[in-house]
């Protein structure tokens, strides 16, 4: 076990937009990684690259001293100046034997996650490493590595509440939008083209709402995401001449002051008159407060979606004493399993040899005299010898799993 190893550079040091200067496209996944396993003869090894993550999952006998992984990252070939590397140097956690595989785990069950809780992180550990075993960089060990990995991610995330309830504002907001009775493919005017908005609008985009109409400070901006959901786009400048109506108005922007206040909105309704749905997704809030209060809305507004959110991240932290005991119990099951696969391996040329035996003694020490024996006692020897062959091939294998099983678990290297 002492052989696992974690070379990680992750949200917990690494400024996210620092880290992305760390992620190999997929492209070049394969010839990095031959390099790294020629080049310190790595027996097996596997990466992972995400959003706020970048790790390097391998075992064997090095030590993960400041040269090793110094060198270690040049063979990368990242392209980033040296002193850059040097800086990335300074903020990287490394893991050994229990304590990598407690990391893993912990990783796969995302309670090292950037938002606790957030599933996705097991499907990108997955995907990340049958891409390296399809390019045959991973071997017997880290398949049982992995196998446990999943086995216990499902297990946390089946037995606790840890990923139940959504902790962004954004999956919030469309979970609150859901439970309002929508038109069939209502008209959706998006106010901001960040990254909020951007994600609003994928979330609806995805559960096939198509009409819609973004509008921005800066045209340019307006007009890409625009371009992504196939709607019209327009400066903010023109929101109080907009006369193509709504039913869902979505606004997050960066502005001091209420975007939308009673006389914009008046004129945005164009003569409308039924209930629409105001989702205010800025801080401060995009809506001045008259809005919802003179007119007939829905309203769904930052401050009581980020109250929410607090209160079910809380819920999250709570579940992690459940998840760590899941863990613990999952390494405790893996160790002898571990043993048990090591003398499996171990074993397993002695069949070959106990036959190579036979035939020696069969065809070689003793040629003379089983020549010498007539047809029946061949026949009854051939049968003792076949029993004698497998108890010798059973027994030993049988009382070698025994006792490595019953053997205390810090005695695995």
């Amino acid at each position: 076990m002492k052989n696992l190893k974690v070379i990680a550079f992750t949200h917990k040091h690494v400024d996210l937009k620092d880290l992305g200067n760390l992620v190999i496209c997929n492209e070049e996944v394969e010839s990095r990684l031959i390099n790294l396993k020629h080049s310190f003869d790595i027996p097996e090894i596997f990466y992972i690259g995400t959003c706020n993550r970048v790790e390097f999952v391998f075992y064997g006998a090095h030590e993960l001293t400041p040269g090793f992984i110094k060198e270690f990252m040049h063979k990368l070939n990242f392209c980033v100046p040296s002193e850059r590397l040097e800086c990335f140097l300074g903020q990287v956690t490394t893991y050994e034997g229990m304590d990598a595989l407690n990391h893993l785990l912990r990783m796969s069950c995302s309670l090292e996650s950037l938002v606790v809780g957030e599933k996705e992180i097991l499907a990108q550990v997955r995907k990340a490493y049958e891409r390296c075993r399809k390019s045959g960089f991973t071997g017997d060990f880290l398949r049982l590595v992995m196998d446990r990995l999943v086995k216990t991610a499902k297990e946390v995330y089946t037995h606790t509440r840890i990923s139940r309830n959504p902790v962004s504002v954004v999956s919030l907001a469309y979970r609150k939008l859901r439970e309002i009775k929508l038109h069939d493919n209502p008209r959706i005017l998006i106010i901001g083209a960040g990254e909020t908005n951007k994600n609003i609008a994928k979330y609806l985009q995805k559960h096939r709402f198509s009409n819609f109409v973004v509008f921005n400070r800066t045209l340019e901006k307006a007009q890409v995401l625009g371009a992504e959901l196939n709607a019209k786009a327009y400066s903010l400048s023109e929101l109080n001449q907009y006369k193509g109506g709504f039913d869902i108005l979505i606004s997050c922007t960066g502005a001091s002051e209420p975007i939308v206040d009673s006389e914009c909105y008046q004129s945005l309704l164009n003569g409308e008159t039924d209930k629409k749905i105001l989702v205010d997704l800025a801080i401060p809030n995009d809506i001045h407060p008259d809005v919802p209060k003179n007119y007939p809305i829905h309203y769904i507004e930052v401050y009581s979606l980020q109250a929410i959110a607090s209160k079910n991240l809380q819920e999250r932290y709570d579940e992690l004493a459940h998840a760590e005991q899941i863990i613990s119990d999952n390494i405790g099951e893996f160790l002898p399993l571990l043993k048990q696969r090591r003398v499996e391996l171990a074993m397993r040329e002695v069949p070959e040899k106990v036959k190579e035996i036979r035939s020696f003694a069969l065809n070689e020490v003793f040629a003379t005299e089983v020549g010498a024996l007539d047809a029946n006692s061949r026949e009854v020897l051939e049968k003792v010898i076949d029993y004698m062959e497998k108890k010798y091939i059973k027994v030993p294998m049988v009382m070698a799993k025994d006792i490595l099983v019953r053997t205390n678990q810090s005695d695995i290297n």
